[in-house]
C-alpha cells in the first residue's frame, strides 16, 4: 500500500474515532461471512459501528485522537466496535452475538474512559457494569426511596391518631344506637 493511500486511510480513521472515548477490540479469526453479516446487522440496529482496521494505521489514529490506551491492545487481525449508549452496551451486544451466532468471535479488550479491560474475566465484569442510563436510574431510585421513607415516617403517626379517633367515634355511635 502506498504512503498517500495509508495517509488517506489514517485520516479517515482519525475522523471516525474523533470524539470516541470508549471502544471494544475484537479478534475475528474464524468468523465466516454469514456470521459477520449477522454481527454487523445486530450491531447496526443498536447504533454500534464495527470496523476492521489495519493495526499500524489504527495505532496512529488512536494516538491522534487521544485513545493511547488502545494502542497496545491491537494484536493480530482486529476489528474495533464503538458507539451505542456506551462501551458497556457494546460489550454486552458482542457477548450476546458471540454466544448466539459467532462463537469464534473473540472480544480481546475494551477501553472505558482510559481504563483497560483485557481478558475474559475483565470483559465479563465490564458487561455487568451499569450503563449510563441504568446508573442514573439507580441514583434516582436511591434518592426517591429515602424521601419515601421519610414521608412514611412523617405520615404514620398521623395515620395512627386518625385510626384511634375513628375507633372512638365508632364506639360512641354504638353507645348512642344502644341508648336509642
Amino acid at each position: 500500500m502506498s504512503k498517500p493511500i495509508k495517509e488517506m486511510i489514517r485520516k479517515q480513521l482519525e475522523a471516525r474515532f474523533d470524539g470516541v472515548s470508549s471502544i471494544a477490540i475484537c479478534g475475528f479469526v474464524g468468523v465466516d461471512a454469514a456470521q459477520t453479516y449477522t454481527l454487523r446487522s445486530v450491531l447496526a440496529e443498536q447504533g454500534i459501528a464495527f470496523r476492521v482496521v489495519k493495526n499500524s494505521l489504527a495505532r496512529q489514529a488512536f494516538k491522534a485522537v487521544g485513545l493511547d490506551a488502545a494502542c497496545e491492545l491491537l494484536d493480530g487481525p482486529c476489528a474495533v466496535a464503538y458507539g451505542g449508549d456506551s462501551v458497556v452496551s457494546v460489550v454486552r451486544t458482542l457477548l450476546d452475538v458471540q454466544k448466539d451466532t459467532a462463537p469464534t468471535l473473540e472480544i480481546k479488550a475494551a477501553v472505558l474512559d482510559g481504563d483497560i479491560f483485557a481478558g475474559k474475566g475483565e470483559i465479563d465484569a465490564l458487561s455487568k457494569f451499569p450503563t449510563r442510563e441504568e446508573a442514573i436510574g439507580q441514583v434516582v431510585q436511591t434518592a426517591l426511596s429515602a424521601g419515601s421513607n421519610l414521608a412514611g415516617c412523617i405520615v404514620a403517626p398521623g395515620g395512627a391518631i386518625a385510626g384511634i379517633l375513628k375507633t372512638i367515634e365508632e364506639k360512641e355511635e354504638e353507645k348512642e344506637d344502644d341508648a336509642a
